[in-house]
């Protein structure tokens, strides 16, 4: 059998596995399934009294998260006992341990710094401190370091300066995220920057892949929270869901279905991390968060 013979034979006998593929391809509901990737997580704040009289450990809460169903954790720095310094490798590494065995990412990690300090050498310290904890981000897998603005007072200093110092240091921070492979995430924390408009701006200008957002819900005390959150949605590497929002600093329960159609809308495709800051049961609280916006972002 010449070669020629041979190619039209083989071609006929795989048609039907590439037809069927096509098809396959082209199925509305594959194409709908790979466009609803969300993962869920939990912050460790939720858990902060429990974590601080040592009443749960990371690894307890890792045990709860798989438990109701969550894809990750959010392993805060300062629950870790060698705190603001790194921990070893080796703690590092038995909760990567503990994750895979549980199915479970670790996607984020955070730390304390502030950058309105007038003090440019106490600024170039935590710049410094970001950037050991950009070495921890990378050591557990997570691709998002969560930092602050800070909240110092900068008497003597214009609100336009102490940005420029946040951008300046943001940028510093961002470069060496680059070489982490971690993004470098400011969570809107009601602390300096107050509106979408601000956080937009030093977002614009740091200018750079590898900072981003974490959009905090609960941190934006406008007339109209939802319409800043869905300013922000654009913006956002990662979304903390708390169960409170605040209109004109009012404290008010949060409306799911509001938050589900702004993430849904924005065709958002990472984690939606949830976060408790009320008293009672934090492992109720954040089940019940958890199943709420589940049910209301399948409605969609």
């Amino acid at each position: 059998m010449d070669n020629r013979r041979r190619n039209i034979i083989r071609a006929l006998a795989i048609a039907p596995f590439l037809l069927g593929m096509r098809k396959l391809m082209a199925s509305p509901k594959i194409v709908a399934k790979a466009k609803d990737r969300l993962q869920y997580s939990v912050n460790a704040y939720s858990f902060n009294s429990l974590l601080r009289n040592g009443e749960m450990t990371f690894f307890d809460m890792m045990e709860f998260a798989a438990s109701i169903g969550l894809d990750s954790v959010d392993l805060t720095g300062y629950y870790f006992s060698s705190y603001p310094e790194p921990p070893l490798n080796s703690e590092l590494f038995q909760l990567k341990h503990k994750a895979l065995k549980l199915g479970l990412n670790i996607a984020w990690t955070g730390i304390r710094n502030d950058f309105v300090n007038p003090d440019a050498e106490s600024r170039k310290a935590d710049s410094a401190m970001i950037s050991r904890w950009l070495d921890v981000s990378s050591s557990l897998g997570a691709t998002i370091l969560r930092v602050f603005t800070g909240k110092h007072n900068y008497d003597g200093f214009s609100k336009n300066e102490v940005k420029e110092w946040l951008v300046a240091e943001y940028k510093t921070c961002a470069k060496y995220g680059e070489e982490k492979g971690v993004i470098v995430a400011l969570q809107n924390h009601n602390e300096f920057l107050f509106t979408s408009d601000e956080i937009i701006d030093i977002i614009k200008r740091v200018d750079s892949e590898w900072f981003g957002l974490i959009l905090d819900i609960g941190s934006l005390h406008a007339e109209n929270p939802y319409d800043e959150i869905e300013k922000l949605a654009p913006y956002a590497n990662y979304w903390f869901i708390k169960e409170h929002v605040y209109p004109n600093g009012i404290k008010t329960p949060v409306n799911m279905k509001k938050i589900a159609n702004i993430v849904k809308n924005q065709g958002y495709q990472g984690y939606i991390s949830f976060e408790s800051l009320s008293d009672g049961d934090p492992k109720e609280i954040i089940a019940s968060m958890f199943n709420s916006f589940k049910a209301e972002y399948e409605k969609l």
